[in-house]
This record gives structure tokens, C-alpha cells and sequence, in this order.
């Protein structure tokens, strides 16, 4: 059976998701898969938030984005008995340190770039002792947001990657892979965003990169923590679908850095 000649319809999930199925058959008409990956920030220990994460993701590749300062032996633990997981480096403390008027971070231009890096380089100690070869030296800033001045000096701290949010600004430094897709409303409701209004992005996304060509994968973002049940939802049904879609594939942190 051809890409094309096979249709997708999700046990369970209603016609809104239409829209995605109709844009992915246009990927698969055109012979090329879209890849999705998936990161989830603000890691720190077990929960049943985060039991449920890992349940959502199933066998999905998961890109665990974990606070040094605040990680904990059983975090580690927990990993332990799953094959999926690959922890990154979450900022230092997970800290605003911009002035009130200014938007949240921890990693921004208010704090000198060399003391920064002390900090960075301390923590990736730490969730290498913690979570050994499961770790992998990416960093993702706090709130998405990190300054030039200090993203010219991961390199020689010891980050092979870096992950913010929007489309990928790329750096002459080191690989860069964004997230775009995130559920949560955080300027007004805090809550799950409508899912027709998600599933449009995510056609949008998709669309450009399969008229521009792009290899660039769609970077699912989540928050365990704050996630409500409409999110997991979201979340869940994009998964199977994902999971499930010939012209569809998630990609793991291996793929997108290889080591």
C-alpha cells in the first residue's frame, strides 16, 4: 500500500482533527514523512503529573528537560525503568533574574556571561552524576530565553545543543532545534488552548515546511506540572497520530543530535 492510499482516521479522537489528516496525506502523496519531537520542561521528581506524561508518550522518544538545582535522586530512579526518556539541561535554577519590567529569565543579559556559565557547567555536572548516559548536554533556557553573549560560550562548557522556542534561529556555535507547538494559553487563560486552534498551528507548521522543504521537525512543548486534562488530551491524540501515520514520525534527541 502507498503512502497516499492509506488514510488515518484515530479511534476516538472527533472530525477536528480532520484538517491534520488531510495535511498529512499531502505529505504522504509527496513521499516524505513529518517529523515531530517532543520536550517537556521543569523537571524535577516524580508525581503522578508526570507518571501520567510518560503513560501519554508511551513509546514515544521524550526529551525531559530537568532543573539542575532542583533534580532529584528520585527522578533518577524513576527513569530507570523506562527505555524512552533523554534528560536535558533545564537552566540552572529555573530563576528570573530580569528586572520586573522586563520578561521572565534566568539566562538573559542581566547577569555577566561568564558567571553564567560557571553555573551552567556546575549543574551539567550534576545531571551527568545523576542521570549518567540518559543525560545529553543540551540546554534549554528557562522561559525560552538566553543572550547571545552566552550562547557563543556553551560550546567550550561543555553543550553540544541548545533548545528554545519559535522557528530555528540556528547559531554558528552549535546545533539549535526549537519547539513551536505549545498548548498552554500562558497570557490569558493558563489553561489548555482550544484543540481546533492547536490543530490549525500544527497544519500551519506542517504546510510551510512541506512547501519550503524543510527538514525542520515541529517540537512539541509541554509542562507536566501545569498540563491540564485538555492538554493531556491534545497531547495523547496527537501522539497516536503521530504514531500511527505512515507520513508521520516522532524523532528523538539521538536523531537530532547525534552524538
Amino acid at each position: 500500500m502507498s503512502l497516499s492510499a492509506r488514510t488515518i482516521v484515530p479511534s476516538g479522537r472527533t472530525r477536528v482533527w480532520a484538517p491534520l489528516e488531510a495535511e498529512l496525506a499531502a505529505w504522504a502523496a509527496a513521499g516524505r514523512i513529518a517529523r515531530f519531537w517532543w520536550r517537556d520542561d521543569d523537571a524535577t521528581a516524580p508525581s503522578a503529573p508526570f507518571d501520567r506524561l510518560l503513560a501519554l508518550a508511551g513509546d514515544a522518544p521524550l526529551a525531559l528537560a530537568v532543573i539542575p538545582v532542583a533534580a532529584t535522586d528520585a527522578l533518577a530512579d524513576r527513569l530507570r525503568t523506562t527505555d524512552n526518556v533523554t534528560v536535558l539541561q533545564h537552566g540552572i535554577a529555573h530563576i528570573n533574574h530580569a528586572p520586573a519590567s522586563a520578561k521572565k529569565a534566568e539566562l538573559g543579559a542581566d547577569r555577566l556571561a561568564p558567571a553564567l556559565v560557571t553555573e551552567l557547567v556546575a549543574g551539567r555536572r550534576r545531571l551527568e552524576a545523576l542521570f549518567g548516559r540518559r543525560f545529553r548536554p543540551i540546554l534549554v533556557p528557562p522561559w525560552n530565553r538566553i543572550s547571545g553573549d552566552l550562547v557563543a560560550l556553551l560550546p567550550q562548557a561543555g553543550f553540544v545543543g541548545l533548545s528554545t522556542a519559535g522557528r530555528q534561529a540556528g547559531s554558528p556555535c552549535l546545533r539549535q532545534v526549537n519547539s513551536h507547538l505549545d498548548p498552554i494559553d500562558w497570557h490569558g487563560t493558563r489553561r489548555c488552548r482550544p484543540a481546533g486552534d492547536l490543530i490549525a498551528e500544527t497544519v500551519r507548521h506542517l504546510r510551510s515546511r512541506r512547501l519550503d522543504v524543510s527538514d525542520e521537525p515541529i517540537g512539541l512543548l509541554t509542562h507536566h506540572l501545569l498540563d491540564d486534562r485538555a492538554t493531556e488530551r491534545f497531547a495523547a491524540d496527537l501522539a497516536g497520530i503521530v504514531r500511527s501515520h505512515p507520513a508521520a514520525a516522532w524523532v528523538s534527541v539521538a536523531d537530532l543530535w547525534p552524538a
